[in-house]
Parts: C-alpha cells; sequence; structure tokens
C-alpha cells in the first residue's frame, strides 16, 4: 500500500514539473507576442566622485511610458504640458538632444525616460557635454598655485561645453543606434500614438519600458564605504561600484630595467606624452577623434619616425613615451605614475625627468598652425623659463621645410588641461603642451559622441574596398604626418641630437593612414589582425576586433575589459610592431623567455603575434622582442582608502544588473483598474479573460497564466505587435 502512494506521489511531482515546464514555454510564447525587444541600445549609466553621483537610472523594475517622438516645439509642450497620457517616454532626434530640452525633462514629472535617435540629421553646429574648464579641480592651478589662473579664469577651454555629462537624471537615457529599429519604433507611434488634428490618441498606445537600474548612490565614499561594509561581513557580499581603472603603455628609445625601481642612475629622459581615453553622454560611446586619436596617431608616428635614426645615432638623453589612460576623468593615468615615481616605485622617478613634451589635440581643425603651450607659474623660475624658451625655439627650428606654422599664445596664459599638469604638481619641470588651439578648443564636439571620423575629416572616395581605405592616405593623414614629423625631429633635438639627422627623421603617412583607419573607422582590419596574438584574432566577434571602432571610455579595466582595455592593447601591440624585433622564439619560449639566458625579460616584452595573412589566408605567428611596457592607471585616491580625496581622480562607475529595452502595446488604465478587482460579475469567463488579454501586458503578468487564458490570448490583436512591423 505504501509503495502505491510513493508511486503517485513521484507521479504527480512529475505531473507538476511537466505542467510546470508546458506553462513557462507558453508564458514565455506570449512573452514575446507582448514584447519587441530593442538589442541595439546604449545607455546612460551613473558615474560617482567624492561629491557627486552623474548619470542616469531607471527604477528597480524599469521605467514605462507612453512613447511620443519630440519633432517640434508644439511635441514639447504635449510631452511637459498637455498631453492626457502621461508619462511618457520621449523619442528624440539629434537636433533635440541639447541641455535646454533635457533640463525642462529632467524637472518635469511628466517623463518617464529619452531615446535618442544617433544620426547626424539635424545635428547642430557644436555639442560638447562636456563642463567648460575640463579637469578643473585637479589640475595644478589652485589656491596655492596661479590662483588667478585656477578654474579656467584665464581661458575659458571649452566654451561650447553645456555640461549635460555631469547632470544627474533620475530617469533612464538610451541612444538608439540601429536604423531598422529605430522605424519600428516610428511605425509603432504612427500606428497607434500619433495626434491626428491635434486631438489624443485612443488606447491602445505603443509604449516603451527601459531598465537601467543603478546600484550605487550618492557618491564614491558612500558607494566605496558599502561595499566595504559587505566585503567585511557578508556571506555573499554585493559590489556597488568600481574605479575606473586600466593601463598606461610606455616604452623608450633605450630599455630601461622594469625590475629596478626608484631613481635610474645616469639616466635623463625627455618625456613624450598623450592620452588614451575620452567619453561622451552614453556609455561606451567615445570616439574621441580630435579629442583623442589625434595625439594618439601624431605619437605613434614620431615613435616609428624616431626608431631607426635613435638605434643608429642614440641622443644623450633616453626619450620615454608615455600613453595615459583615464585622463578624461581628472588624469587617473598620469597622476598614478607620478605618484609612483614619488614613491621611487617605477623604473625612473621625478628626479629622472629633463622635460615633457605632451601632443594635444592636433588634427588642425582651423588651419596648419599649431601652438606651444607653456605654463607662466613655472617659468617664473629662471632655469626653467630658459629651458622652455629653447625648447620653442628648437620645436620652430625642427618646422622647417614642413607646412605648419608652430607659434606661442601672445598672452600669458595657463596651460590647457593636460597630463603635464600633473607632473607640475610634483615639480617644476620645463614643459610645454603642443595644440591645434591658441586659447579656446577648435574642437566643436569635444568629449561627444559626434567627435567621430568625419569631425578629423577622415573620408574615403566612394567604391573603395575595406583594404584600400585601409592605405588610404587621407588628408588627415598628411596632416598628421607632418604633425608626426615635427614632434619626431622635436624631440631629437630635445634629447641633445644631432641638427644633421634631422632630414632622416620623417613619418610614414601610410602608416598614419592605417592607424587613422584602424582607430576611426575599423578595428577588425587585416593589419590590426596581423599585429594581435592567434588567440584574440580568432574569437570574432567576442573579440576585441568586433566591427567598427573602438571606443575610448576608460571603462572598468580587467574587470570588463580582460587583460586590458582594448585601444591599450592595440597601442601596446602596434608599439611592439614599429619598435620591436623579429625573434625566432618558438611560441613556448616567447610566453616564458626568462628560461632562456639568451633573453632578457627584465628590459624587455615578449609578443607572440599573429603575422600577416599568406595570399591563402593562413598567418604564421612569430614572437617580437620589444621594450613596451605596461603600467598601472588606477587612482592612487583607491590605493590610500581616500575616496574623498580631493588631490586624486575619485570616479567609480556603478554596478547594475540589466540593461534593455522594449516596445509594447498597453491598453487604457481604467481597463486595467477593473482587471484588479474580481472582475464585472455580469461577463462571461471568457470575457473576462478578453479583458484582461486587452488590458495589456500588466494584466497578463497577473493573470496567473492558466491555459485556458493563455490561448485565449494567444491570438488576441493586441498581442500582435510585431506583425504590424516589417523587419528589414
Amino acid at each position: 500500500m505504501r509503495k502505491m502512494t510513493d508511486l503517485i506521489s513521484i507521479n504527480c511531482v512529475k505531473l507538476l514539473i511537466s505542467a510546470l515546464f508546458y506553462t513557462c514555454v507558453l508564458c514565455s510564447s506570449v512573452e514575446q507576442k507582448i514584447y519587441v525587444v530593442l538589442n541595439e541600445t546604449v545607455p546612460c549609466v551613473r558615474l560617482l566622485n567624492a561629491t557627486h553621483q552623474i548619470g542616469c537610472q531607471s527604477s528597480i523594475s524599469g521605467d514605462t511610458g507612453v512613447l511620443h517622438v519630440l519633432e517640434t516645439e508644439s511635441d514639447l509642450d504635449w510631452i511637459l504640458s498637455s498631453g492626457p497620457h502621461p508619462p511618457y517616454m520621449v523619442i528624440m532626434e539629434t537636433a533635440f538632444f541639447n541641455r535646454s530640452v533635457m533640463m525642462r525633462m529632467k524637472n518635469s514629472s511628466r517623463v518617464a525616460g529619452v531615446a535618442v535617435i544617433i544620426s547626424k540629421t539635424g545635428l547642430a553646429d557644436n555639442f560638447s557635454p562636456h563642463t567648460t574648464c575640463p579637469n578643473q579641480n585637479t589640475g595644478v592651478y589652485s589656491e596655492s598655485y596661479g590662483s588667478d589662473l585656477a578654474n579656467c579664469n584665464g581661458t575659458v577651454w571649452n566654451p561650447l561645453g553645456n555640461g549635460l555629462s555631469y547632470e544627474d537624471f533620475s530617469f533612464p537615457v538610451f541612444a538608439l543606434k540601429d536604423e531598422n529599429q529605430t522605424q519600428v519604433l516610428r511605425k509603432c507611434y504612427e500606428d497607434h500614438n500619433q495626434r491626428v488634428n491635434g486631438s489624443a490618441p485612443q488606447y491602445p498606445l505603443c509604449a516603451m519600458q527601459l531598465f537601467s537600474h543603478m546600484h550605487a548612490v550618492t557618491d564614491t565614499v558612500t558607494c566605496m564605504r558599502r561595499t566595504d561594509l559587505q566585503n567585511r561581513f557578508s556571506i555573499n557580499p554585493e559590489v556597488l561600484c568600481d574605479p575606473l581603472s586600466d593601463f598606461n603603455v610606455w616604452t623608450s628609445t633605450r630599455p630601461l630595467n622594469n625590475s629596478a625601481k626608484g631613481h635610474a642612475a645616469d639616466e635623463s629622459v625627455v618625456i613624450a606624452a598623450t592620452r588614451l581615453d575620452g567619453r561622451s553622454f552614453f556609455w561606451e560611446q567615445a570616439p574621441a577623434a580630435e579629442g583623442t586619436v589625434s595625439g594618439i596617431v601624431t605619437l605613434l608616428a614620431t615613435i616609428q619616425a624616431l626608431y631607426p635614426v635613435t638605434q643608429e645615432a642614440p641622443p644623450p638623453r633616453n626619450i620615454f613615451f608615455s600613453f595615459f589612460q583615464g585622463e578624461a576623468f581628472d588624469y587617473i593615468g598620469s597622476s598614478k605614475m607620478v605618484y609612483d615615481m614619488e614613491k621611487n616605485d617605477f623604473v625612473i622617478d621625478m628626479n629622472n625627468v629633463h622635460s615633457m613634451l605632451e601632443i594635444g589635440q592636433v588634427g588642425l581643425l582651423s588651419g596648419r598652425s599649431l601652438w606651444m603651450h607653456s605654463d607662466p607659474v613655472s617659468r617664473q623660475n629662471k632655469s626653467v623659463d630658459t629651458e622652455v624658451s629653447e625648447m620653442m625655439s628648437r620645436i620652430q627650428s625642427a618646422a622647417a621645410g614642413l607646412k605648419l606654422t608652430v607659434d606661442h599664445p601672445s598672452v600669458s596664459q595657463p596651460l590647457p588641461p593636460s597630463s603635464f599638469q600633473r607632473f607640475l604638481r610634483a615639480r617644476r619641470i620645463p614643459g610645454l603642451v603642443l595644440a591645434d588651439h591658441n586659447t579656446s578648443f577648435t574642437n566643436r564636439y569635444y568629449e561627444s559622441m559626434y567627435d567621430d571620423a568625419e569631425n578629423l575629416n577622415v573620408t574615403y572616395p566612394p567604391g573603395l574596398t575595406p583594404d584600400e581605405q585601409l592605405v588610404y592616405e587621407t588628408d588627415a593623414a598628411k596632416s598628421l604626418a607632418e604633425v608626426a614629423t615635427l614632434v619626431a625631429r622635436s624631440l631629437y633635438l630635445q634629447a641633445g641630437g644631432e641638427e644633421n639627422n634631422l632630414n632622416n627623421i620623417t613619418a610614414d603617412p601610410k602608416i598614419v593612414a592605417q592607424l587613422l583607419y584602424g582607430f576611426l573607422v575599423q578595428k577588425n582590419n587585416s593589419w590590426f589582425r596581423s599585429l594581435l596574438p592567434p588567440e584574440v584574432t580568432k574569437k570574432g566577434v567576442n573579440s576585441i576586433l568586433s566591427p567598427g571602432p573602438p571606443q575610448f571610455y576608460i571603462g572598468l579595466g580587467p574587470r570588463v575589459h580582460g587583460p586590458a582595455h582594448s585601444v591599450t592593447r592595440f597601442v601596446q601591440y602596434i608599439l611592439a610592431n614599429l619598435t620591436g624585433t623579429v625573434t625566432n622564439l618558438t611560441e613556448s619560449q616567447c610566453q616564458n623567455p626568462s628560461e632562456l639566458s639568451t633573453e632578457n625579460k627584465d628590459l624587455f616584452s615578449y609578443f607572440w603575434v599573429s603575422g600577416p595573412a599568406s595570399v591563402n589566408g593562413t598567418r604564421e605567428p612569430f614572437c617580437v622582442r620589444a621594450s613596451v611596457r605596461l603600467s598601472k592607471a588606477v587612482s592612487p585616491a583607491f590605493e590610500l582608502l581616500e575616496y574623498g580625496s580631493r588631490n586624486y581622480s575619485t570616479w567609480t562607475e556603478s554596478r547594475w544588473k540589466s540593461i534593455r529595452a522594449r516596445i509594447f502595446l498597453v491598453a487604457s488604465r481604467e481597463l486595467e483598474r477593473k482587471d484588479a478587482f474580481a472582475g464585472r460579475l455580469s461577463d462571461s469567463p471568457a470575457q473576462r479573460r478578453t479583458s484582461r488579454c486587452a488590458a495589456g501586458w500588466r494584466s497578463v503578468l497577473h493573470s496567473g497564466w492558466d491555459s485556458d487564458c493563455l490561448r485565449h490570448c494567444a491570438d488576441h490583436p493586441l498581442l500582435q505587435i510585431k506583425d504590424a512591423f516589417v523587419w528589414r
């Protein structure tokens, strides 16, 4: 008898599991009929520093609103005051994505969220969501150093900055990247929500739901304290935010012993630097063409031009090249390197530094002029002033024969935002920042998603194949090759090299063309693939070689990007290719060079690279030996546990569980409220089920998912949303 009871129990359990499985399948099927998921979207996320939170977020369950496309001022009035179906989910073209409109929405309770269509249609003559005075609180100028120059009192570097990236929005803001999905949104709006002769549309209406709930709140101090408490006392701690971090990339004309830290005996170095990162309003949407790529490409081409001459006729001083990561967020990379130098935890210290030349924005957007910016405070020291004046003379001498003019500002003004400022905070060293602007930036799209290839005038004739575009020498490539030649010759002179060797120093415009194409158009190209390790090139779309250009937002370093950010790895391997030596080491030896007495891992790094493709597409990997290194780019504030630091960057990025967007049809609130009760008793069961289905997605979710209702709802016209659209 007991066995029979057990058998019945087992069968009941099996039946229950089968029923649950069947129900879940039906649930999924109906859910797919209800929603259209939008995959190609990019959110605005929450960032925090010592005092603020900025960015955007949704409620924990996502924010929902009726779609309304913002095309005219009357649409804006409808959304903010007269429309009868708030809250609204606003779809806007680029022309309306500005501070004035966004701040009006921020101050309204009738806006549930915003989705911005990414296109150049209606793009304004300028758009910079950054501040007018970038990094103003962490540069060199303060009450104790050039107080009259602090806070851009001397020069407003980014007068077009509207500060939108530094606002805190309590609703989600997404960017829509896919044209096909944008058309789906428009059709849903036109079919259901568009006003007819000024009258309000009738239910059912097209709605959108955005999910971007952020875990961190208030500021970095609060977030890190809560994370530390969880790590200390919770069995399953939950990290709420992470410091922005990655790696700097550096190399030198003479190898430096990476295992020796502190002062390097008999070494005097000239630092040549630029930054690796940029940002925009949206997460990981930072093309940074003029703002960052112009400097990266120029310095890489400079190194390529200098390398042969520095090996054949090495100058007395070493030239130290550094690419700093995280500079858009209060100089993360440069402040870390300076901090390590001061702690004797780097290959050189500040006493090894002779002088510094930084490459800023050099895209030559408004002519053929470059400007040498210096620090008027440090130049009050006679020896510093003398060396800076001599640097300027050397650069102007190096410009002879080039189609460039080089000058310095005629009035005393502070340095533009630059990594050099972090070095000056530690020691008053001679130095210059080379840029294409005399006073304010010429970049009209500074730190925005529109600072792209087109902004840098990187365009190609129609009909070229990708491989032809890769090597096509655009006007921008030719201009930057001239700038790189100037910088290379200037550095050689600054390092003490002989002037009669200058004619042997010329940047290759083809190299510049390849760099511009890889960084601004298509990173998954034949040249980049040949420079990277085989395991990277074989991963396809899941690797750092996914389609399109790389993005220059620093992100969270190893936690997200693996060994290093994609841009960091590109620069690292390009440098190895430009300055390294091909060896006959096997893959195993290349990965473990310390086991070989003939190799020196203290002076060199070893890179196993894919190599160029043969005619039949196969590659023969090989090992490259080069003095190229990575060093941490994370703010010292997190090493010191000073989360409220005013001396170092304190930027963190909030964590989240889900970033997604979807649209659906929603019925009237009256029907939904009726369905919340027992139902209309006069209705038949079938009619009540129809009411539940017609009440939209909320009612279906609350209906209990009984199979009779599911079968009835599956064919309801309100759930046929996908059938109304033409997918391309």
